[in-house]
């Protein structure tokens, strides 16, 4: 399949970006002391962006679906970066986790020399690494948010979804420390074999060995809406008295609306290990209990800053994501929602030309 039958459709961006460019301000990152390794010590870092891209680059930007509002955000990153820069890019979506095949041969279309850098959301930890690999011969292949194997990766936009889970299990674990009564959770960690969910699974079940919650149920599936709403009633049809619902945000968003069908709101809790513009809505409004933010259009800017310092020579931290919160009705007030949200009206740009300096 060629690059140009990936495509969707594309919109302009005119009508969205507008005005002059505007200095961005400084964020917030954690940088890893060793690049592509989660467990090494991060350091916390205020880091200044790029002003201006040398040149009008041209970035080959693969996501494994714009499902939900999380990719939504990590798009909106990108656009108003890459704007601001004055660089261009195409998008294109595997339209889903469970298909590695059709990201391969985006991938694959990714080596044209209409493009200058790759920025790869993946759909699998190892499974895109011997193009990866052969790619980075030729140019600097930039991963953003999904963790992936380090073979013939220049830099990194993420942060430790090990801690995603983690923040998540404890504050579970929180509400119900060693010798307290026991309470019961139906866990829904995402797509399996998708390289993100084990390592989500790792740190939420590290995090509440230490409390008195413990784990009956555990429901594997792909993160669009209508998936999840089948495995949350599935769930609530097994086990109707469970205590809690945790996983993805459209998990956690399918189970408010059930939940409210079925006149359940407090009896069961619903805990996301991320946050979308639904779970915000749920968190603000007391449905949801918490939700761990990392911040994805944050996530997407620093790949497209990545990506032009990596061409540019000017790369000097191949590794950094913003720092890790958890969004509870007590805290929602406080969210960086630029950082962490897409604005309600913003739409998917599948296509970006690159600007030249005014």
């Amino acid at each position: 399949m060629s690059i140009q039958a990936g495509t969707l459709w594309a919109i302009t961006i005119a009508a969205l970006i507008c005005g002059p460019i505007q200095a961005q301000a400084p964020l917030d990152l954690e940088v890893r002391s060793i690049a592509f390794d989660d467990q090494s010590p991060s350091v916390k870092t205020r880091y200044t962006p790029l002003t201006r891209a040398q040149k009008p680059w041209r970035f080959c930007v693969l996501y494994p679906h714009l499902k939900d509002a999380y990719w939504l955000s990590v798009n909106h990153g990108m656009v108003a970066e890459a704007s601001r820069l004055g660089v261009g890019f195409d998008v294109f979506e595997a339209g889903g986790y469970p298909n590695l095949s059709r990201q391969i041969s985006q991938l694959k279309g990714c080596a044209s020399d209409e493009f200058d850098a790759v920025i790869l959301g993946t759909v699998s930890y190892d499974g895109l690494t011997p193009v990866v690999q052969e790619i980075a011969k030729i140019k600097p292949v930039i991963a953003v948010v999904n963790d992936i194997a380090p073979d013939g990766i220049t830099a990194k936009a993420s942060v430790s979804w090990a801690e995603m889970g983690a923040a998540a299990g404890r504050f579970i674990a929180q509400r119900h420390p060693p010798g307290s009564p026991p309470v019961t959770v139906a866990w829904f960690p995402g797509p399996k074999g998708a390289g993100w969910v084990s390592i989500v699974e790792s740190g939420f079940h590290a995090a509440i060995a230490q409390s008195s919650a413990k784990v009956v149920m555990t429901l594997y599936g792909d993160t669009g809406l209508e998936q999840q709403v089948l495995l949350v009633e599935d769930a609530l049809e097994a086990m109707p008295e469970v205590d809690y619902l945790v996983g993805s945000g459209p998990m956690a968003e399918a189970a408010v609306s059930i939940l409210r069908g079925r006149n359940a709101n407090g009896d069961v809790q619903i805990v996301s290990t991320y946050l979308s513009h639904a779970v915000y809505r749920g968190v603000k409004r007391g449905r949801i209990l918490a939700a761990p933010t990392d911040s994805p259009v944050t996530q997407g800017q620093l790949s497209i800053e990545m990506a032009v310092r990596a061409l540019e020579g000017r790369l000097d931290m191949r590794h950094a994501g913003p720092p890790i919160w958890v969004v509870t009705p007590e805290s929602a007030d406080q969210l960086n929602m630029a950082g962490s949200l897409a604005p309600a009206s913003f739409v998917p740009v599948f296509s970006l030309a690159p600007k030249t300096a005014p």
